[in-house]
């Protein structure tokens, strides 16, 4: 099921008295999400000519001027990571050496984003690696959509605009107007961004999963913190992968009482197996968000993805009249 929510921002549906000067471009990593985008703001996709030699490089040509104008370029760098990644940078260096005023680049998906730290010895902070990048490559500012940890936030050395996905998942959540409702986060390291989303539905109670991970996508759950017996559960984190720390949590969840389970993320990333894991009769429904495409074979009955589209266009609005983000999310 596909659908939308009601945005909780103060602007109204912007009026552009200066369309000539924001142009938008997007990417081939979620061509439908721009193009929501650009209804949003009342303006048209930039064209552009992307292709893709024998070798396999990649060749970008933007088809109109863009001298002196501010550039917004959409892409998600999510699977291939690498491809849309190296798309990126081209989309930005084309639009350095046409002169564009100021190029910001708009990922609703931040790729590398767990590799944000060594945990171990000789690894890379892959997250601050792309980040640089991003900078060096010519744009001038980012504008993200929940990256996996706060501290990526300040890997840029350009300015980045860190904006949330959970007023459109909450909004939903508030008008099936669930009764017994508890929150849940699926480990300590999301208990912030737990805390947050219960707060915002009347604060409902919250719940927490200790689990030890043992390898990259594999997770053992140990101990619930908190009480779920008889209520509805809902699991909150930023991104669904494989799912198996989302699985793994709602078995915690159902033997120690829930009566339903529902799973919410911004990051529909959905490496195998996660469609057969999350369509198993685990949860209730799965609700995510459109900041990565889903194909319609990996579509089930469980799944409702909701458009951020209008959060990220009021975002591009805003930043392009150089008023709050920020203020969207009080």
């Amino acid at each position: 099921m596909i659908g939308s929510a009601t945005l909780p921002l103060q602007a109204t549906l912007p009026t552009l008295s200066d369309n000539n000067r924001l142009k938008l471009f997007s990417g081939s990593a979620n061509v439908n999400l721009s193009r929501e985008v650009a209804r949003y703001l009342g303006i048209d996709l930039g064209p552009m000519v992307r292709k893709r030699f024998a070798d396999g490089e990649l060749y970008i040509q933007i088809q109109e001027s863009i001298r002196g104008c501010d550039v917004y370029l959409v892409q998600p760098t999510c699977y291939p990571v690498n491809d849309h990644l190296m798309e990126l940078l081209i989309m930005i260096d084309a639009c350095r050496r046409a002169s564009a005023r100021q190029i910001t680049a708009v990922i609703p998906y931040y790729g590398y984003a767990r590799a944000d730290r060594k945990t171990a010895g000789r690894e890379s902070i892959t997250a601050k690696l792309v980040a640089n990048l991003i900078a060096q490559g010519g744009a001038g500012r980012v504008l993200a959509m929940d990256l996996h940890s706060a501290q990526i936030q300040g890997y840029f050395d350009i300015p980045c605009d860190h904006v949330y996905g959970s007023p459109v998942i909450i909004d939903y959540i508030a008008r099936k107007e669930i009764r017994d409702l508890v929150v849940v986060s699926p480990d300590v390291g999301g208990v912030a961004r737990a805390r947050a989303f219960a707060k915002k539905l009347d604060d409902a109670p919250l719940a927490i999963i200790d689990k030890r991970r043992q390898a990259h996508n594999v997770a053992e759950v140990m101990n619930l913190i908190g009480d779920v017996r008889g209520k509805t559960a809902v699991l909150v984190d930023d991104m669904i992968d494989t799912a198996g720390t989302i699985c793994e949590g709602a078995r915690l969840l159902r033997k120690e009482g829930a009566r339903e389970v529902y799973a919410c993320a911004t990051h529909a990333v959905f490496s195998p197996p996660a469609i057969e894991r999350l369509s198993s009769g685990l949860f209730e429904e799965v609700i995510v968000t459109n900041t990565i495409p889903v194909p319609d074979e990996n579509h089930f009955p469980q799944l409702t993805m909701l458009s951020v589209a209008n959060l990220i266009g009021e975002a591009i609005w805003r930043i392009h009249e150089e008023s709050s983000v920020s203020s969207m999310f009080r």
